[in-house]
């Protein structure tokens, strides 16, 4: 069995790979530069794919800069570093869209039919596609856009953070012996590698190894 893993080099990405992994599936990573306010992540996503031994670990750039919109993309927005209310600024236009569709495209070349991906509803931050309807559009519509789900060859999507915690998220990947050391999840990480513990991704960090009774690995600023 193989599988794509959309890899982020966060807490939740590396969790998703270490579960792939375990459930026997051979693993390949995509990640993406495009155009977050640091690389910070992306060379953490490449310690992990090389912790994991993943047998192709490909990197995409992109410009979502051009559309902005977040502030992810946008240097001129701020990263709020207090709680938001609704749909917050660092939501990053249809990125989950595009993310999963150059996962498709790959999987379709290279013949695979199992895609893993990080979202969780549980505690999610507001962002619409980290929803389990819009994943399940998703796979509908890419089944039906496909020279693979045409042939019969059906495409599956897995979320299997979707429904847990963050402290659940933790515990899970700690039995499979995840180092979160090699994670960044701040959304504003400092030059020197330092998350900044305020952003609404280092709270929720926080609180998970706090409720999951385990010391947070972080370097914070």
């Amino acid at each position: 069995m193989k599988a794509l893993i959309l890899l982020s080099g966060g807490l939740d990405s590396a969790t998703i790979l270490a579960i792939a992994l375990d459930q026997g599936y051979q693993c390949y990573a995509l990640s993406f530069n495009y155009g977050q306010r640091h690389a910070t992540e992306l060379n953490a996503a490449a310690k992990i794919a090389k912790a994991f031994a993943v047998l192709e670990h490909k990197t995409i750039d992109l410009d979502l800069t051009q559309i902005g919109g977040s502030a992810l993309t946008d240097n001129n927005i701020n990263v709020p570093e207090s709680p938001t209310v609704g749909i917050p600024i660092t939501y990053v236009p249809a990125r989950n869209t595009i993310f999963l569709s150059y996962a498709l495209a790959w999987a379709e070349v290279m013949d695979i039919n199992n895609i893993f991906i990080g979202v969780n509803a549980v505690d999610y931050s507001g962002y619409p596609d980290c929803r389990p309807e819009y994943i399940q559009a998703f796979e509908r519509m890419a089944n039906l856009a496909t020279k693979s789900g045409v042939e019969g060859k059906i495409l599956t999507i897995h979320t299997p953070l979707i429904d847990l915690s963050k402290a659940e998220i933790i515990q899970q990947g700690n039995r499979l012996n995840v180092d979160y050391a090699l994670t960044i999840s701040c959304y504003q990480v400092d030059k020197n590698g330092s998350a900044c513990g305020v952003c609404d991704s280092c709270r929720f960090r926080k609180e998970g190894f706090e409720n999951a009774g385990m010391p947070d690995p972080t370097h914070y600023k």
